[in-house]
């Protein structure tokens, strides 16, 4: 029978691939699609079948397109030689981004799709024809078409040409075999370098093992003569062995007679502690005892203390009512005095009163009748009236004078204040350009105002401090669309004046533009139809600011502002439908679209950029309205000052008026003032005499003075009678408190011979409690060493039953030997002297003879 080969048959090669109808080969990129990845906010390439050539200035995304077909195809962040994290390739500003590579298959109709999604936070995921994959199925369809990302010679990132320079000849092949080559020639390539090392090294380990073996063999010989007494110093070294097994056993055997010991001093100590305990206990009940009725004694005390407070305080009360009741007698006994004393000036005071009543009434019959000047009166109120009148006609006049100054004053200050706004704007937008990089503008502007005589014509300038937007949006939009330069450049209309300006601003570092007026320049005429305006374009961007003439016709001639459209988000939705209406620039809230047409092939190819938010027309101002507002103040001034004249001219004459009037004033209060003193007089002489006379009515009419005076008398009574009762009551606190403070003192001292016996009871107490502590203390230091010697024990008895069981054979050798420590110690020291002498030989060398015989036995 014919063995079978079990050889393995070679691999077969790599089928030659050839391009296919249109041009491609399997595993051609087809098509790229990036999205906020680096500086991509949205791509879209198709590469054609061949060479392809990505053209551009520095920083215009060439090598991102390169990063991310690396990235796509299983390509680490590593490998691009930039940065090695996936989160760092996410577009600045953004959360997320993907890259979508579209390959050739074996057919034209095949189309591979490999989709890598991005974050900023270093996460990863691939998705295959739109199904979720990992990376390993990703690696293995690359594997398929032989694309190495990771191969220098096959992927070349520019940040890593320094290191494709750095590879050896060697290394060179390899990764050429890899690109081109049949795969399994380098792993044979490879296999067939690690058998040519492996057979040097199986070669040198024959030889150095041969020679070995020769230095063995002779070793061997030179120490077979030694054998024998090794042997018998092996039988005296067993023999000491077999002692040493015994010598911790007889250690064990001493540590429990220890034990033994401790426990039963333990024993006796508790024995000692039992009785101590029951000498204390009946030496403390008698204190007990006395303990819980010193607490009955003491409430006792405290009722009595308490019931000794209350009587203190009702018998303090009962004085503080008897002292009260004194006072009121007293007060009644004055009252009655005083009394006694006025019935015997009574009747004097009714023969005064009678008399000044007779006085009263003479005099007021004898003051003469005096008649008030009315027609004088009346003269002084009829021309205080018509100055009054006057006076008011000049206070209107000038009143409405200062509504009117007020109002001018008003319009002024605003007019101030809206003027200093539009130049405090002028060097906020200024301010602005030199924070964006125009650092000396504010020199250039404040030389040009100084020099503005020197100029043949006006000069505009900065650009951004002549532009006036309204709306926000419509300044993002113009910001956007203008570049940055224009913005801090001079306009003159004048050839010699921009010769002046270059000559003399060159330092500055600042644009001059000329204009020059373009007769024949069609201007676009501003129309929206009404296809636009259902798309939601609503304005042009050349309508939406206002500019000097100059200003404006340079911007829209030299940036095409006439062709650029505004919409709203509708248009941003819509945005494929306006460009079939040829509006191929236009601006949304969100976004900047613009198309372009291709000169040679007619292609449309288009770009979307987000719009960024205004940093310089935010505060924009308009010169004209400046010019308008400084006129409008000089004429609010003038105004001003007439008015103020006027009022000054009004003030005096009311003044006058006011002076002459208060003269009459005068003249009139002082003929009042004489009027008001005579009938003062009159009314004053006629009270006194009704005074006097009711004074007298009030003598005669008081009453009799023996029945007040009786009353005062019974209430007296009543007072001494109320006031012995609450002597009486307290006489009766005063024995009630002798009787509490009595047996107070009794159950006092009852307390204190408690106390005293108490004390001297617990001082006998000391003594027995004082040994009885000594002997506990005693006991835990016994039950401490007991348990030391109790472990002592247990760790011996590991430590003997480690170094040897007791059998019956090793009893029995034990039996035969020293029945001491010190004796078994001897003998096995004298055992391991005789050991050592039997064998003369070199250390080392015995070692190394026992490490041989052992290795020759294994």
């Amino acid at each position: 029978m014919k063995r079978p080969s079990t050889r393995e048959e070679p691999p077969s090669k790599r089928a030659k691939t050839s391009r296919g109808e249109d041009d491609y080969m399997p595993g051609n990129i087809i098509e790229i699609e990036l999205r906020n990845f680096m500086t991509y906010d949205c791509l879209v390439c198709k590469p054609g079948s061949r060479l392809n050539l990505v053209i551009g200035p520095n920083g215009s995304g060439k090598s991102s397109i390169v990063c991310a077909i690396a990235l796509g195809l299983g390509g680490e962040p590593q490998l691009l030689g930039r940065a090695t994290s996936i989160g760092a390739y996410v577009k600045r500003g953004e959360e997320s981004g993907h890259i979508k590579i579209s390959l050739r298959g074996s057919t034209k109709d095949e189309k591979i799709t490999i989709i890598r999604r991005i974050d900023a936070h270093n996460k990863s995921e691939w998705l295959f024809n739109g199904k979720v994959a990992s990376k390993k199925e990703v690696t293995e369809i690359m594997q398929q078409f032989n694309i190495q990302v990771n191969n220098l010679t096959q992927f070349l990132p520019q940040d890593r040409v320094c290191e494709f320079a750095k590879l050896t000849p060697v290394q060179l092949l390899e990764e050429t075999e890899k690109a081109v080559g049949d795969p399994q020639l380098p792993i044979q390539h490879r296999a067939l370098v690690d058998k040519s090392r492996e057979l040097k090294t199986i070669e040198m380990a024959v030889k150095r093992n041969g020679e070995t073996l020769n230095q063995l063999k002779a070793l061997n010989a030179e120490l077979e003569k030694d054998v024998e007494r090794v042997r018998q110093r092996e039988v005296l070294l067993k023999k000491a062995e077999s002692m040493k097994k015994k010598l911790p056993w007889l250690k064990y055997d001493a540590i429990k007679a220890d034990y033994l010991k401790a426990k039963e001093a333990e024993k006796d100590v508790k024995q000692k502690l039992e009785e101590a305990a029951k000498t204390l206990n009946n030496l403390r009940e008698p204190i007990e005892k006395q303990k819980l009725e010193k607490p009955q004694m003491d409430a006792k005390c405290k009722r009595l203390s308490n019931l000794m407070k209350e009587n203190a305080k009702r018998r303090m009360e009962l004085l503080e009512k008897e002292s009260s009741l004194g006072v009121q007698i007293r007060g009644k006994y004055k009252e009655m005095g005083d009394l006694k004393k006025e019935e015997e000036t009574r009747q004097q005071r009714i023969i005064k009163a009678k008399e000044d009543l007779a006085i009263a009434e003479a005099e007021l019959r004898n003051l003469p009748v005096y008649e008030p000047p009315k027609d004088v009166l009346d003269k002084l109120r009829t021309q205080i009236s018509d100055l009054k009148v006057s006076a008011n006609q000049k206070r209107i006049q000038k009143q409405d004078k200062e509504k009117v100054l007020n109002q001018k004053n008003i319009a002024l200050r605003h007019c101030v204040d809206r003027l200093k706004d539009m130049e405090n704007k002028n060097n906020k937008l200024l301010q602005a350009l030199r924070n964006s990089g125009a650092e000396k503008i504010f020199e250039a502007y404040h030389w040009l105002r100084e020099h503005r005589q020197e100029l043949n014509k006006e000069v505009y300038g900065p650009v951004l401090l002549e532009v006036n937007v309204s709306n926000r949006d419509h300044a993002d939009y113009l910001e956007g669309h203008v570049p940055y330069y224009i913005w801090k450049s001079f306009i003159t209309q004048d050839p010699h004046d921009r010769d002046f300006l270059v000559r003399n601003l060159k330092s500055f570092d600042v644009p001059i533009l000329n204009y020059v007026r373009d007769k024949y320049r069609h201007k676009e005429p501003f129309f929206i139809s009404n296809e636009m305006r259902e798309l939601g374009i609503y304005s042009r961007l050349d309508q939406v600011f206002e500019a000097p003439d100059a200003v404006k016709e340079v911007l829209i001639s030299q940036f095409g502002l006439e062709h650029s459209y505004i919409g709203s988000k509708e248009t941003d939705q819509k945005a494929a439908e306006v460009a079939k209406l040829r509006v191929l620039d236009f601006w949304t809230p969100e976004n900047h679209y613009r198309w372009s047409v291709s000169r040679y092939g007619g292609h449309v190819s288009g770009s979307v950029d987000p719009v960024d938010r205004s940093r310089l027309l935010l505060c924009g101002s308009d010169v004209g309205e400046i010019e308008r507002l400084r006129c409008r103040k000089e004429e609010l001034e003038e105004a001003v000052s007439a008015l103020e004249e006027d009022l000054k001219l009004l003030m005096t004459e009311q003044r006058s008026i006011d002076e002459e009037e208060a003269k009459l004033h005068k003249q009139r209060e002082e003929i009042v003032s004489n009027v008001t003193l005579e009938m003062r007089k009159r009314r004053e002489m006629e009270n006194r005499v009704d005074q006097r006379k009711r004074k007298l009515e009030s003598l005669l009419r008081e009453d009799d003075q023996d029945a007040v005076m009786a009353k005062l008398i019974d209430e007296a009574a009543n007072l001494n009678t109320r006031r012995l009762q609450c002597a009486i009551d307290i006489k009766n606190l005063l024995v009630e408190a002798v009787n509490y403070k009595w047996n107070f003192a009794e159950k006092h001292m009852t307390s204190i011979e408690f106390d005293a016996k108490i004390r001297e009871l617990e001082h006998g107490l000391k003594q027995p409690a004082k040994f009885a502590q000594q002997v506990a203390c005693q006991l835990e230091y016994c039950k401490k060493e007991t348990e030391d010697h109790r472990q002592q024990l247990l760790a011996a008895k590991r430590h003997a039953e480690s170094i040897a069981i007791i059998t019956p054979e090793l009893e029995k050798a034990f039996l035969e030997m020293p029945t001491t420590i010190e004796e078994l110690e001897a003998a096995i020291q004298d055992t391991l002297s005789q050991a050592n002498s039997t064998l003369s030989l070199n250390q080392n060398v015995v070692e190394e003879y026992e490490h041989r015989q052992g290795k020759h036995c294994r």
